[in-house]
């Protein structure tokens, strides 16, 4: 190589001033680098913090500002003839901030044991801090019929607009119950649950076409996606009480009592006709009494959705 210099030129390699000048560009390089992982990075959290990939446009409509959000929520809980379960899930759950309410769903042919409810007005009254001067209020909401439609029957007078559905055999710490309950409240026309599952396309045809198939935890795992949350652990608006009492099609509310399951997806299919947004999943800490993840709907004749 061949150099000029002030007083000449030499043939001797500039060996200085060519390690300078590749160190100078390596820092430039590593430099360029880091800085760019680091705004990946950014990006990637940034986008996974998205409780949904739903564009703006199909995101709930937020409720404007209700009294009633302030007023705490109130647990619907269906039971059937698991006493001891009853008496232990009441008493955890009496002891969650936000909780105004318990309303037991009763569809037994026999209505509830003085003994029960004396076991459980003893455990909310043990368990329950009072708030305000007033403590958690328990109820009984007896029905004639036994059908798994209970669960969703209209409740007249309810005092929060926040409904935490829970099955009796279902323990979720109270801290994970608190995170969802706050998660509602930003979205509350949103299904926002601990329990996700997911359908997904069937090749034997259908509708139009379109056949659907259920997808247990396993499949939500396995695809990385889930597409509704069960009721058995999930905040809800009362409003769809209603919906679910008055306009759910007679079809579908058949075949819930006919077959006493799938009352759960209904009740997700008519959040998300009402919405036209996906549900929010909110992982729990710990698992309670029994294996969330188990399967909530029996494939004995298979599930077209």
């Amino acid at each position: 190589m061949i150099v000029r210099t002030t007083r000449g030129f030499s043939s001797r390699p500039p060996r200085a001033a060519a390690v300078g000048l590749d160190g100078c560009l390596k820092m430039k390089a590593v430099f360029l680098f880091f800085f760019f992982l680091t705004l990946l990075t950014i990006i990637t959290v940034t986008l996974k913090a998205v409780p949904s990939s739903a564009p703006a446009a199909m995101q709930p409509p937020l409720h404007q500002h209700s009294s009633l959000h302030s007023k705490g929520y109130t647990i619907l809980m269906n039971t059937w003839k698991r006493n001891d379960l009853l008496v232990q899930s009441i008493s955890h759950y009496s002891s969650c901030r936000g909780l105004a309410s318990i309303h037991v769903v009763w569809s037994e042919p026999d209505p509830p044991p003085p003994s029960l409810t004396h076991r459980l007005k003893r455990a909310v009254r043990s368990r329950s801090p009072p708030a305000n001067g007033k403590r958690v209020e328990l109820k009984f909401d007896i029905n004639a019929e036994n059908s798994l439609n209970n669960r969703f029957k209209e409740v007249n007078g309810l005092q929060t607009d926040g409904v935490f559905s829970v099955d009796d055999d279902v323990i979720i710490p109270c801290s994970s119950v608190a995170l969802a309950f706050d998660a509602w409240r930003s979205a509350p026309d949103a299904m926002v649950g601990f329990v996700p599952r997911v359908h997904h396309s069937d090749d034997g045809g259908g509708i139009n076409g379109e056949r659907y198939k259920y997808g247990g935890w396993w499949s939500v795992w396995w695809m990385g996606r889930y597409s509704m949350v069960l009721s058995k652990a999930a905040f809800f608006h009362n409003k769809y009480l209603s919906l679910y009492t008055h306009q759910m099609p007679p079809s579908i509310r058949n075949y819930v009592t006919k077959n006493r399951n799938c009352e759960d997806i209904a009740m997700s299919f008519l959040v998300a006709n009402e919405t036209n947004a996906p549900p929010i999943r909110v992982k729990y800490l710990k698992l309670g009494q029994v294996e969330l993840v188990a399967w909530g709907v029996t494939l004995k004749k298979g599930l077209n959705v």
